[in-house]
Protein backbone atom coordinates (compact mmCIF):
# COMPACT_ATOMS: atom_id res chain seq x y z
CA UNK A 1 0.00 0.00 0.00
CA UNK A 2 1.57 3.28 -1.08
CA UNK A 3 1.15 6.42 0.96
CA UNK A 4 0.47 9.71 -0.83
CA UNK A 5 2.33 12.35 1.18
CA UNK A 6 1.27 15.91 0.51
CA UNK A 7 3.32 18.82 1.78
CA UNK A 8 4.03 22.50 1.25
CA UNK A 9 7.60 23.74 1.49
CA UNK A 10 8.15 27.44 2.27
CA UNK A 11 11.42 29.30 1.73
CA UNK A 12 11.84 32.80 3.17
CA UNK A 13 14.61 34.65 1.37
CA UNK A 14 16.89 37.33 2.81
CA UNK A 15 14.97 40.04 0.93
CA UNK A 16 11.75 38.97 2.71
CA UNK A 17 10.15 37.32 -0.32
CA UNK A 18 8.60 33.90 0.16
CA UNK A 19 8.67 30.95 -2.22
CA UNK A 20 6.52 27.87 -1.79
CA UNK A 21 6.44 24.48 -3.44
CA UNK A 22 3.42 22.18 -3.28
CA UNK A 23 4.45 18.53 -3.32
CA UNK A 24 2.47 15.32 -3.61
CA UNK A 25 -0.55 16.73 -5.45
CA UNK A 26 -0.78 15.67 -9.07
CA UNK A 27 -2.47 17.62 -11.84
CA UNK A 28 -4.20 20.95 -11.52
CA UNK A 29 -5.56 20.30 -8.02
CA UNK A 30 -2.63 22.22 -6.57
CA UNK A 31 -3.89 25.43 -8.18
CA UNK A 32 -6.81 25.65 -5.75
CA UNK A 33 -4.38 25.49 -2.85
CA UNK A 34 -2.04 27.96 -4.52
CA UNK A 35 -4.83 30.56 -4.78
CA UNK A 36 -4.98 30.73 -0.98
CA UNK A 37 -1.33 31.78 -0.79
CA UNK A 38 -1.72 34.25 -3.65
CA UNK A 39 -4.29 36.14 -1.56
CA UNK A 40 -1.64 36.78 1.10
CA UNK A 41 0.62 38.88 -1.10
CA UNK A 42 1.71 39.83 -4.58
CA UNK A 43 2.78 36.94 -6.78
CA UNK A 44 5.79 37.79 -8.91
CA UNK A 45 6.40 34.43 -10.62
CA UNK A 46 4.89 30.99 -11.05
CA UNK A 47 6.44 27.71 -12.15
CA UNK A 48 4.69 24.37 -12.47
CA UNK A 49 6.47 21.27 -11.17
CA UNK A 50 6.55 17.94 -12.99
CA UNK A 51 3.75 16.70 -10.72
CA UNK A 52 1.43 19.28 -12.27
CA UNK A 53 1.71 17.50 -15.61
CA UNK A 54 0.98 14.04 -14.16
CA UNK A 55 -2.54 12.67 -14.27
CA UNK A 56 -4.64 13.13 -11.18
CA UNK A 57 -5.52 9.82 -9.56
CA UNK A 58 -9.12 8.79 -10.06
CA UNK A 59 -11.11 8.46 -6.88
CA UNK A 60 -13.85 5.92 -6.64
CA UNK A 61 -16.50 6.47 -3.98
CA UNK A 62 -18.69 3.55 -2.98
CA UNK A 63 -21.76 4.16 -0.85
CA UNK A 64 -23.57 1.30 0.81
CA UNK A 65 -26.98 1.50 2.36
CA UNK A 66 -28.11 -0.98 4.98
Amino acid sequence: MSENVQEIEFTIKKDGSVEYTIKGIKGGSCEDLSKIFEELGTMTASKKTSEYFEKEPKTKVITQRK
